[in-house]
């Protein structure tokens, strides 16, 4: 099991680093939530989601996932001895081996992630578990592990809110667990939102009303994969949060995710191309001022 040195187990451990005036007038802070022992920002979420089923007494937890939320599950469900099942399409992340080797049973299914979500559904209904999904009964849950660097972030900075804060989109989860947090701690940040051109609702729907994309509508590859959605499970509510900080919601090409991540490399972050996403969409943006503050979410 991938334990064998230290790890933060919350957001008031991971760095933020200092990454000065990366970009002309603005003061760059890189919130590096990739040094969980998952490597996921969604690890505070999956940890919260299994202290839930313990606390409830379930005997399993069962998700879908195209990386990120497997492997924060494999380690949360691990650590506190909880069996769980991770659904995964074939051929995406390593094939399921970190969240293998973690503890987790691993199921593939052919297609998307959406596929998976939906085999994840039937899962937990058969074998009597409970479902973890970021939609399912526990969401509450969900919603507040992410919105720990929220609060982490609060105390950092000394209460003083930044110009801006740069997110990845996917289902949408993490922005709105952190527009909920930040209202109330009554910190007024305007949220973008950054995700894969082209291949998430909330990316093409932007700024007009959320609409699912077709399952033909996507395009997977090595550096976008999990980042790539054809429906967002909380797609409306997270444009919804974006649009009401003032934010705004941004793509970006697999092209700029490498630049990214280089970039990332120089300041001593190490995420993948997809978890760099949120810095891919601050290094295009123009006439920033102020501090920003950029949301690292996988490696």
């Amino acid at each position: 099991m991938p334990t064998s040195v230290s790890y933060p187990i919350n957001a008031f451990e991971t760095p933020l680093i200092d990454a000065g005036e990366l970009v002309p007038g603005a003061r760059i802070l890189i919130k590096d939530e990739t040094r969980y022992a998952s490597g996921s920002h969604k690890e505070p979420a999956a940890r919260a989601v299994v202290a839930r089923a313990i606390a409830e007494g379930k005997r399993r937890i069962v998700i879908a996932t195209c990386g990120n939320y497997g492997r924060a599950m494999a380690m949360g469900a691990g650590a506190l001895g909880m069996p769980c099942t991770v659904v995964l399409p074939a051929g995406w992340s390593d094939g399921g081996a970190f969240m293998r080797e973690a503890g987790a049973d691993v199921v593939l299914v052919d297609g998307a992630y959406e596929d998976a979500v939906d085999e994840s559904k039937r899962l937990a209904q058969a074998d009597g578990a409970v479902d973890g999904n970021v939609d399912g009964p526990y969401v509450a849950d969900v919603f507040a592990g992410h919105g720990l660097v929220a609060v982490a972030l609060h105390a950092a900075l000394g209460g003083e809110p930044p110009a801006a804060l740069w997110v990845p989109v996917g289902n949408g989860t993490t922005v709105i667990a952190i527009a909920r947090r930040f209202r109330d701690l009554g910190w007024d940040v305007p949220i973008h939102g950054v995700g894969s051109a082209g291949n998430n609702p909330i990316v093409t729907s932007w700024p007009g009303e959320y609409r699912m994309l077709g399952p033909d509508e996507v395009t997977t590859t090595d550096h976008n994969q999990p980042l790539v959605n054809w429906h967002a499970l909380q797609g409306a509510e997270a444009m919804a949060a974006i649009a009401a900080t003032g934010g705004a919601v941004h793509a970006a090409t697999d092209e700029q995710l490498l630049a990214a991540q280089t970039v990332l490399h120089a300041h001593g972050a190490h995420p993948t191309a997809g978890g760099s996403v949120a810095m891919a969409g601050l290094l295009a943006a123009t006439e920033l001022s102020g501090t920003h503050v950029v949301l690292l979410s996988g490696r």
